[in-house]
């Protein structure tokens, strides 16, 4: 689930911008004035969003973006000045004063794009184990020897077989050295 860290010097501005966002349907994890806690936060965390002006208490934004756990992005919320001046290539930014309906927003498809990149990582099919290798390798030989196959058509012929069958890869080097 995405998390939300709101972090400004002024925990006024915080806890402003945290009840607007609760308006808005979003969960805000926690409520900060300086970096160290944003850290500390976000690494007991999955992932997630941080927003937060150009300085806080104790680092610059930059700081705090080198910081981060994999699996946060930085929302800078600064004055247009101290955007032109020091803004980082890939990070997304709003200049002050920060309008209701461009955070809203700019929340929103972070979101999305956040909750995109979670799934594409959880459709990636996972690393095979040493065992499984051997599975399919002790499959290929078998077809290389019995049909005359070459090495990359036994694979291609394993490979076909089983996205034609729905079965996964090792399954189907196993039936294969079982009917065999």
């Amino acid at each position: 689930m995405l998390s939300i860290i709101v972090a400004f010097p002024k925990i006024e501005d915080a806890e402003k911008i945290k009840r607007l966002l609760i308006q808005e349907e979003f969960e805000v994890n926690a409520v900060c004035t300086t970096g160290a806690q944003v850290v500390w936060i976000a690494n007991e965390l999955d992932g997630g969003i941080v927003i937060c002006g150009y300085r806080l208490l104790d680092m610059l934004y930059r700081q705090l973006n080198s910081y981060l756990p994999k699996g946060f992005e930085l929302l800078l919320i600064a004055s247009p000045t101290k955007l032109s001046q020091n803004i980082d290539g890939n990070l997304v930014s709003l200049t002050l004063p920060v309008k209701r309906k461009d955070l809203i927003d700019t929340l929103r498809l972070m979101t999305y794009n956040y909750n995109r990149k979670k799934k594409k990582e959880a459709d990636r099919p996972r690393k095979r184990s040493e065992k499984e290798k051997e599975i399919i390798i002790k499959a290929k030989l078998v077809l290389m020897e019995r049909n005359n196959m070459s090495e990359e058509e036994a694979y291609r012929y394993i490979q076909k077989t089983s996205m034609d069958s729905g079965i996964n890869m090792v399954e189907m080097a196993k039936m294969i050295l079982n009917l065999i």
